[in-house]
């Protein structure tokens, strides 16, 4: 019986655990074997394609988004090679306005009504229940950020693997610990690249 409730206790907590975390979406090639796959190097930072600028990401940013996407690199046994990768790694990342739409349901309040019947000379309870009305339809602005990573073949330069995952941040720029959650929501899925 115990063992019956730490179980149950175990899956709660757990269900709990994976609720709160975003949701990751992930697209591979079909075609491409990915045990030839080993080791991987970072791009190098890609230009904005209007104005030929580099886009601004800051170095904190970019260093914590590297620091996840190794250590979670190096639990799946790839290890990063500067000279000769078999794969590129690329990121972006996104933060942008969204709205968010809540409908909530209404429903009438019940109620009891009196009415008085001649025949018995005495009052009857009528009850009336609750009713549906309609949705309440609330908007509210939010912010989305966005992680987006790739995996290019080195030598086609064909993106072989991308997974991305949007969540609500709280600034225009994405925390530490947003970062992190991302990119192991990412990773979860990183196994579907095996064959």
């Amino acid at each position: 019986m115990k063992y019956l409730k730490f179980l149950s206790v175990l899956a709660l907590t757990g269900l709990l655990l994976t609720s709160c975390s975003s949701v990751a979406h992930v697209e591979k090639d079909e075609t491409v074997n990915f045990n030839n796959y080993k080791t991987f190097a970072w791009a190098e930072k890609r230009s904005d394609d209007t104005t030929g600028k580099s886009v601004a990401i800051s170095d904190l940013t970019a260093r914590t988004i590297r620091n996840a996407v190794n250590a979670e690199m190096a639990k799946n046994g790839w290890r990063e090679s500067k000279s000769n990768p078999d794969v590129l790694l690329a990121y972006d990342v996104l933060v942008e306005r969204s709205i968010r739409e809540q409908n909530n349901p209404v429903y009438s309040q019940p109620f009891t009504r009196y009415f008085y019947n001649a025949y018995t000379r005495r009052y009857v309870p009528v009850y009336y229940p609750s009713q549906f009305l309609g949705y309440d339809r609330e908007q509210q602005a939010v912010r989305e950020g966005t992680i987006t990573i790739s995996l290019i073949d080195a030598k086609t330069d064909k993106t072989v693997w991308q997974g991305w995952t949007t969540d609500e941040v709280n600034s225009r720029n994405l925390s530490s610990k947003e970062i992190q959650a991302g990119v192991k929501s990412i990773f979860r899925k990183f196994d579907v690249a095996k064959n």
